[in-house]
């Protein structure tokens, strides 16, 4: 019973969303079971382009250290805004948010090429939460019970809080900047006088991806509730 009620809980996950974080949370669970190490999956430039150890572009999104309170908390804005997204912007377009994946991951692994990092997970999870909050700029947060603020604000108060943590903001700032760069040319530019859309989606991409009617009987996660949690709870204005 148990097991049907979490296989259903678990297809109601949109794709995306289900794929990034099981993938996620199997190579953890390979890393703590020691099958792999974590040197076979962090991102070196001479690795992959002298030895050809291509599958480190696509591992490195995939670990975020051992199991613990960083592992749990990236898991959980992961998740969150990752299914938030595909739920709500992206509904009905899931190439156009495979493209954003592939895009915002080139431009970030360029970007790793000239800061010193290793694993580009957190960052990609900050990509996530700044697109996903300049697209709901109306929805108030409530940030461990301490801090309220509208959604726009959230990439910034959570590199406040790693740097709390005495974490580098490099890897906050950098998924900020690859989310901007996004939300700037998918968002701003082509609304602007004599902007256009310079980001388009492949029609291989569409192909695969995109199915011409919604399931109906698909329950999507309340974009309302932004967090989920006394971090990230908060309410619509207006």
């Amino acid at each position: 019973m148990a097991y049907q009620t979490f296989r259903q809980e678990y297809l109601q996950v949109p794709p995306v969303t289900r794929a990034y974080t099981t993938a996620c949370v199997l190579t953890t669970a390979a890393v703590q079971l020691e099958l792999i190490t974590p040197f076979q999956l962090y991102f070196n430039p001479e690795l992959i382009f002298k030895h050809f150890q291509v599958w480190r572009l696509i591992t490195n999104y995939l670990f975020f250290g051992p199991v613990g309170f960083n592992f749990l908390f990236n898991m959980i804005f992961l998740y969150r805004y990752c299914r938030m997204l595909e739920e709500g912007s992206f509904r009905g377009r899931t190439a156009d948010f495979v493209f954003m994946f592939l895009f915002g991951g080139l431009l970030m692994t360029l970007f790793g090429l000239f800061v010193n990092l290793v694993f580009l997970g957190q960052a990609f999870t900050i990509m996530l939460v700044y697109v996903w909050s300049r697209r709901n700029p109306y929805v108030r947060m409530n940030f461990f019970g301490l801090l309220i603020f509208q959604a726009p604000f959230l990439p910034w108060v959570l590199m406040g809080f790693s740097l709390l943590l005495g974490n580098s903001i490099i890897v906050d700032l950098l998924g900020i900047a690859v989310g901007h760069i996004y939300f700037f040319l998918e968002d701003v530019f082509p609304n602007q006088p004599g902007g256009g859309r310079l980001l388009r989606t492949p029609s291989v991409l569409k192909a695969i991806f995109d199915t011409p009617e919604d399931d109906p009987n698909y329950n999507p996660l309340p974009e309302e509730r932004p967090g989920g949690f006394a971090w990230g709870e908060g309410q619509r204005l207006g």
